[in-house]
């Protein structure tokens, strides 16, 4: 394309030589061995690679071994393709040796050993000497003086100008032959335009199976199977991003099961799980699969059958657009209509928590609605992610949904995420643990922990009014009480442990036992 539209220059000429020069090796290893017929798509992309023996045997022979990056700069025409060029270029290189020639002689005649000629694009050729014997030169009529500089003088002759004169218009005219060649390699490659753009395509698509080859054996991914059920069901699923990136840091991804499919059980997931658990990654993985299978891709899992997939909808994260006047909320509810609006039976939707962006109940009551529009008037496969917890209630009434959960794990007062889905759903999101995982501060954690209790012991209504009302956190009786002036702070336990301890004579063991005694100092979170 470069090319049709007159950009570009030498070195995109020598690309398409080396492209197409690869393909009779591409043709040979893609031949059929055997008396088995190639694949019908493969013998197809075969085909359509062509033959390019002339273009590339034109450009070979016309293209030097080193090319400029464009060719107004010249000198990418290779010696002896244009035996008029060589016999200029030959002029412009002899008239360069009759300068140095000149230089020895000037040299010779004036005395001036540090003589030298030079050439720039204002002044074209000169004499330049030394600041010491500038006046010299000034004395002698056969030099004209041109520029003085901070350490040096210049002088031009017209010996030197009749000199130059001859170089360039050689050299012009050897620059003139190259772009006339250039010109006529660019049409002939435009002439073959559509032959080397139907071989361009094919090469994309054998680069393309064989990355994703590549992968599959390296990645241990598996061929799906693709029909025209509606079922969608995966085992030891995997997201690949991810996945490698863990790999590449030395730690395993969890593989997860996702069955949608409506003849044999739910056709639209409800998930819940606290925040951090991977209910992103998973909603994300699996419309990856998708389209990952859908493209003649392997795919990372065990196994996998999926249904064909007219189109995959996603709503996850925030975002806004505000130059155009919508919040992030108002995006949100952009992409869940667009959704609602143009979901089919033979879609895949993927929705990462509805409703948040807004008041509690207002949230809560757009998220029910959308489930059951999915559910109802959709009727696709779907994947819902929220932590509306009232919402698996919609199980009890909607045969199609089926509740999952992120599975966590408490131990010694910690929360560990174990990346597994699971039937079930969520006691509670733990968003307090990952807000303390973040670093709010003591006091903000303590307050929220507090908050929490309240609130679902009690229930909200009349609670809320009492717990504004009680503003323990900004109050001086929570703040930790301040010694008397003059008076030395009492040192903490942890304090007084670490004053007492030697790191230089502590054994790793012994190290690794004051550490837990540190550790158990600690106030309780």
């Amino acid at each position: 394309q470069r090319r049709t539209l007159g950009r570009g220059g030498p070195r995109d000429l020598a690309a398409l030589r080396d492209g197409l020069g690869a393909v009779p090796a591409i043709r040979a290893i893609l031949a059929p061995r055997g008396r088995d017929a190639p694949p019908v798509l493969l013998a197809a992309t075969t085909a359509a690679l062509g033959a390019h023996d002339a273009l590339v045997a034109q450009l070979a022979a016309a293209l030097a071994p080193e090319l400029p990056l464009a060719a107004a700069d010249g000198g990418f025409v290779a010696a002896g393709f244009d035996p008029a060029l060589d016999e200029l270029r030959a002029r412009r290189d002899d008239g360069r040796q009759h300068i140095a020639a000149l230089q020895a002689r000037y040299a010779a005649a004036t005395g001036i050993a540090s003589l030298k000629l030079r050439h720039n694009n204002v002044l074209g050729y000169y004499v330049e000497v030394n600041a010491q014997h500038g006046e010299k030169l000034r004395a002698d009529p056969g030099f004209i003086h041109r520029q003085t500089m901070a350490g040096a003088v210049r002088f031009a002759t017209t010996e030197l100008a009749e000199l130059e004169q001859k170089i360039v218009a050689a050299g012009d005219r050897a620059l003139a032959r190259e772009l006339e060649h250039f010109e006529a390699l660019r049409q002939t490659a435009i002439a073959a335009a559509a032959d080397i753009v139907a071989a361009a395509r094919a090469l994309a698509r054998l680069d393309v199976a064989a990355g994703l080859a590549e992968l599959a054996a390296a990645r241990d991914w598996r061929r799906p199977v693709v029909d025209d059920a509606t079922a969608f069901e995966i085992e030891g699923g995997r997201h690949p991003v991810v996945e490698a990136a863990r790999l590449a840091a030395g730690e395993s991804f969890v593989p997860n099961d996702c069955r949608l499919d409506a003849q044999a059980g739910a056709r639209l997931w409800l998930l819940t799980g606290p925040n951090m658990a991977g209910k992103s990654t998973f909603l994300r993985q699996n419309a990856l699969l998708a389209i990952l299978a859908q493209s003649g891709s392997f795919v990372p899992a065990a196994r996998a059958r999926i249904g064909v997939v007219d189109r995959v909808f996603s709503r996850v994260g925030a975002a806004d657009e505000l130059a155009r006047g919508r919040s992030t909320f108002m995006v949100e509810m952009v992409e869940t209509a667009a959704i609602l609006n143009r979901a089919g039976p033979r879609a895949m939707v993927i929705l990462d928590e509805i409703g948040r962006g807004t008041a509690t109940y207002d949230g809560l009551s757009i998220a029910w609605a959308t489930i059951e529009h999915l559910h109802e008037a959709n009727r696709c496969r779907a994947l819902f992610a929220t932590h509306y917890h009232e919402l698996t209630a919609l199980a009890a009434r909607l045969p199609g949904l089926a509740c999952h959960t992120m599975r966590v794990k408490e131990w010694q007062g910690d929360v560990v995420f174990l990346h597994e889905v699971a039937p079930g759903t969520a006691d509670r999101s733990y968003g307090i643990h990952v807000a303390q995982l973040a670093g709010l501060p003591r006091p903000v954690v303590a307050r929220a922990r507090e908050v929490l209790a309240t609130l679902e012991r009690r229930g909200r209504d009349g609670e809320v009014a009492r717990l504004a009302s009680d503003l323990p956190l900004f109050s001086l009786a929570a703040a930790p009480p301040r010694p008397a002036r003059g008076e030395p702070p009492a040192p903490s336990p942890v304090e007084a442990e670490l004053r007492r301890l030697a790191p230089d004579d502590l054994s790793p063991r012994e190290a690794l036992e004051a550490l837990y005694r540190l550790r158990a100092l600690l106030p309780p979170a």
